[in-house]
């Protein structure tokens, strides 16, 4: 059986089910509505927005909810698809890359958020945002808010300042949460990982239990070892996961280049 298939990850889903986990959108946490025993699957859109409709509709028939963040280049920016995925009940965010784009000229950079902020408000009210990574880029997207703040403007949560640090823990341990994602096309791929990671997990504390997994397979073997009681968040980009044999050989490829190009990147830095 192969991973990063719509039926592989159709599974991950059901063992969350299995493992009594309670799905939660990011907007429903920053909202205070997180209780217990929960997961937030966050799909960045980076490319291939089809792909995320075809996991948006596999959730929506499991009954369950998640975040897409969606980017403003043409292959994840297609209104019907992000119209076609709110209709079914997930969130709607957007995935900033404003300091990239405008080469980190910081008045441009804002102009061009507000701008595309008011863009992706069409189809959802978007309360939540979140950095794109832009591995390839010297400006982290994140600096924009040294000078700005991001609640001038609704918004009600980032993850990587409301959810992934030190500061939205406050001191309580059991909301550590586990942050798992599939960049690099594998689930520990922190080597080929530029910005996408937590910032402050509280490393060697019992909290904070990360398991040692590589594949999808060995993420489902860990749910059903009953041990989890962390707070998940699960970034996923669902340009990786298709049942379509063509599409999915092409991907393999080009991840494959894309992470070494990444980790060329990690070790100049």
């Amino acid at each position: 059986m192969k991973d990063f298939t719509l039926h592989t990850y159709s599974q991950l889903l059901q063992a969350l089910k299995n493992a009594d986990y309670t799905f939660l959108t990011f907007e429903q946490c920053c909202d205070g509505k997180a209780n217990g025993k929960y997961v937030i699957l966050r799909h960045d859109v980076d490319l291939k927005a089809g792909h995320s409709l075809a996991t948006a509709q596999l959730e929506a028939k499991l009954g369950i909810v998640a975040s897409y963040y969606f980017r403003v280049v043409p292959q994840s920016n297609q209104p019907e698809i992000i119209k076609a995925i709110a209709l079914l009940g997930h969130e709607i965010g957007y995935h900033y890359e404003d300091l990239s784009i405008c080469k980190g000229n910081l008045e441009e950079s804002i102009a061009h958020f507000r701008k595309q902020l008011a863009h992706f408000r069409q189809f959802y009210p978007v309360r939540t945002i979140c950095m794109h990574g832009s591995p390839t880029s010297k400006w982290d997207n994140r600096e924009l808010w040294k000078t700005n703040n991001y609640r001038d403007y609704g918004i009600i949560g980032e993850p990587y300042f409301d959810f992934l640090t030190a500061k939205s823990i406050k001191g309580n341990l059991t909301k550590v949460p586990v942050y798992l994602t599939d960049t690099g096309r594998m689930w520990d791929g922190d080597k080929y990982n530029i910005r996408d990671k937590v910032t402050a997990p509280i490393p060697n504390t019992k909290a904070y239990e990360k398991p040692e997994i590589h594949s999808t397979f060995d993420f489902i073997e860990w749910l059903g070892k009953g041990n989890t009681s962390n707070t998940l968040m699960i970034t996923t980009h669902p340009q990786r996961w298709t049942d379509s044999p063509m599409e999915w050989i092409t991907e393999f490829i080009a991840q494959h280049l894309k992470n070494l190009v990444k980790r060329l990147i990690t070790l100049g830095s």
